[in-house]
């Protein structure tokens, strides 16, 4: 059996648990539809999720896109090397600056930063790194291209 950090110290119970599940699959729900399903009331559920939303469980609420259908069929991730003189606040601010940019994650190993990237074509996303090569405390890029994406979760599962 899975057990979350957050539940397994206290910080979270089981009906907290499900209520960020059910929100996680439709964040649209009314407080009914979400009470309905865990089995509380209208207002309990509202009550609780408010506390979860200022005890910062929830960072936002979002629609997720097709990204197909609003013509980035194209998706890619892309390390960043950096140089010795980068200033990384400057860097991941620039990054995140860039609209076919996504993700950006600092990691370990030989790369500083691997972004996730939507574009429309292989031709946008060649522009896309041609603008990320001239970027300041960039050294080089490497890029894969995903060919399809079997399964993606979209949450994070705290129930087991």
């Amino acid at each position: 059996m899975t057990v979350s950090l957050s539940i397994a110290q206290g910080e979270l119970d089981e009906l907290d648990a499900r209520l960020l599940d059910a929100l996680q699959e439709n964040a649209r729900s009314t407080y009914a539809e979400l009470g309905a399903l865990v089995g509380l009331s209208a207002p309990a559920a509202h009550e609780r999720v408010k506390r979860l939303e200022g005890r910062g469980f929830v960072r936002r609420y979002a629609a997720q896109l097709d990204a197909k259908r609003v013509g980035l069929g194209l998706i890619a991730f892309i390390s960043c090397y950096t140089t010795q003189d980068c200033n990384y606040a400057a860097f991941t601010d620039a990054l995140g600056a860039i609209p076919e940019i996504v993700e950006v994650h600092s990691v370990a190993g030989e790369e500083s930063f691997i972004c996730k990237a939507m574009t429309r074509s292989t031709d946008h996303l060649d522009d896309l790194l041609t603008r990320l090569k001239t970027m300041p405390g960039m050294a080089r890029t490497r890029t894969t291209i995903v060919l399809s994406t079997p399964f993606e979760r979209g949450g994070i599962s705290l129930l087991p």
